[in-house]
């Protein structure tokens, strides 16, 4: 079963209709340093229960998890 999230506007802003934000724009919706993001990526494999998906070098997190955690929902 797939449930789908509003974006809240803010995020609908950085996001621009894109599926998936870089991990700077991650860190800008979660108000917290894109270090933090990598930081926990290497030590966990996700941050805040979302993984992204790898594009090259650049990890890439998908806007609807995003959305789940920023509406104050289990992302997944």
């Amino acid at each position: 079963m797939t449930t789908k999230f509003a974006v809240p506007s803010a995020l609908a802003i950085i996001v621009e209709g894109r599926d998936h934000i870089q991990t700077v724009e991650f860190a800008r919706a979660t108000n917290r340093s894109s270090q933090t993001i990598r930081k926990n990526y290497c030590l966990t494999g996700e941050c805040y229960g979302i993984r992204p998906v790898k594009f090259g070098n650049r990890l890439h997190w998908p806007v609807a998890a995003v959305a789940a955690l920023l509406s104050g929902l289990q992302p997944g």
